[in-house]
């Protein structure tokens, strides 16, 4: 096991990048580049990495959601009462959505800021989010144990940030401009009143 100053550096310098938003590098990234430093193949320290890099990731995208949580708070009663009646469509699907946004290379931060204006469970984030991270994150660690080659990014770092930041905006400007409910029952009465093929 590597020492616990070691493994407390791994820990901030995922919460450091995490906590940057639009520009921090991948997690499996992170993780990789703790275990090649840390010279280790032993699983226990593996394990470790892996799972304090998901949870630096997880506390510094958790103060990302918890801003835009409290910050919705200031929106006009219509716009919140469209967004919670938004919320409850998408309650069905929002921890998998949050799992498949941390535990893959897509930006955190389209899935992360309109959950906080929605007002999601924070407990239901926290554990999404981290299941998502913790599922790249150990594999990043023993990929980073076992070659110095092994993540290959499928994108540029400011590709990356580019693609980030504009999902972002555009999700928010959906969320705050346009009642999605309507938009989801429209589509829906134009199935339902389709002829059926005979």
């Amino acid at each position: 096991m590597a020492p616990i100053i070691e493994l407390l550096v791994v820990w901030l310098i995922s919460f450091g990048f995490n906590l940057i938003p639009f520009a921090g590098p991948s997690n499996l990234f992170i993780a990789s580049t703790a275990a090649l430093s840390l010279h280790s193949a032993d699983p226990e320290t593996l394990i470790a990495v892996g799972f304090l890099v998901a949870l630096g990731a997880t506390m510094a995208k958790s103060i990302h959601y918890l801003v835009t949580f409290f910050a919705s708070k200031h929106l006009n009663e219509k716009r919140r009462q469209l967004l919670d009646a938004d919320a409850a469509k998408i309650k069905r699907w929002a921890f998998l959505i949050l799992y498949a946004a941390a535990a893959t290379p897509i930006p955190d931060e389209p899935v992360v800021i309109p959950l906080g204006l929605m007002k999601y469970s924070p407990t239901k984030f926290f554990t999404a989010f981290f299941l998502g991270k913790i599922s790249i994150t150990i594999i990043g660690a023993y990929l980073g144990a076992w070659s110095e080659n092994a993540f290959t990014p499928w994108l540029s770092q400011e590709a990356m940030i580019i693609l980030s930041i504009t999902l972002t905006v555009a999700v928010t400007i959906i969320l705050l401009k346009v009642n999605v409910a309507k938009v989801i029952e429209r589509i829906f009465k134009r199935k339902i009143s389709l002829p059926k093929n005979q």
